[in-house]
């Protein structure tokens, strides 16, 4: 029930992000010109090496639910037999790698507003910080997630099928989450 419930949650995020995407597409199709001075302004290196990370993490994250599912808590041999680990292992680095996506988008923002692409400056900042925005408060409502399942494995005596359905869940919303940014990041970075 539990992951029918949160995809059902997930249906209804999607419709949130369709309106982010058509107030972009609506928006951009008025104001061609200031799109074309806005997106020459763009990172777009820097922002697919931060969405490479972000789309791996979906697989780290993906091997993390693969050991719960085996029922794998933690690694069963050296730190650095990855094929060893377990799922404590792999939702850390999924974390790292969720923080790391964050982090450079707040770089991304802050060479942006010293390039005058302010939410204030233009309605394409403001589609612009909305839409990024948004998907930043996602992934770091995912990376809370994250250190709730990880702490419920510090503090279980014994790992149990809810707990593995628990990451299950977390897993779903992050694959969510690096979809939604796929698309943000084709429409943003790509369609210029």
């Amino acid at each position: 029930m539990v992951a029918v419930g949160t995809i059902i949650w997930l249906s209804s995020e999607l419709m949130f992000f369709a309106a982010l995407f058509a107030a972009y597409f609506t928006i951009r199709s008025v104001s061609p010109d200031l799109w074309s001075q806005n997106t020459e302004m763009l990172n777009v290196p820097f922002a697919l090496a931060n969405t490479t990370i972000l789309v791996l993490s979906s697989l780290t994250c993906q091997l993390g639910v693969f050991a719960a599912e085996r029922g794998q808590v933690g690694r069963s041999g050296k730190l650095l037999q990855f094929r060893k680990w377990g799922l404590r292992e792999w939702f850390i680095l999924t974390y790292l790698m969720g923080a790391v996506f964050v982090a450079g988008q707040a770089v991304e923002y802050v060479e942006l507003v010293a390039e005058g692409v302010t939410m204030s400056a233009s309605a394409y900042g403001s589609v612009f910080y909305l839409s990024t925005g948004f998907h930043g408060i996602h992934v770091a409502g995912g990376l809370l997630a994250f250190l709730l399942v990880l702490g419920r494995t510090y503090l279980a005596r014994k790992f149990t099928h809810e707990q593995a359905v628990s990451a299950i869940v977390v897993s779903y919303y992050w694959h969510f989450v690096d979809v939604v940014w796929i698309g943000l990041f084709a429409t943003i970075y790509l369609i210029q």
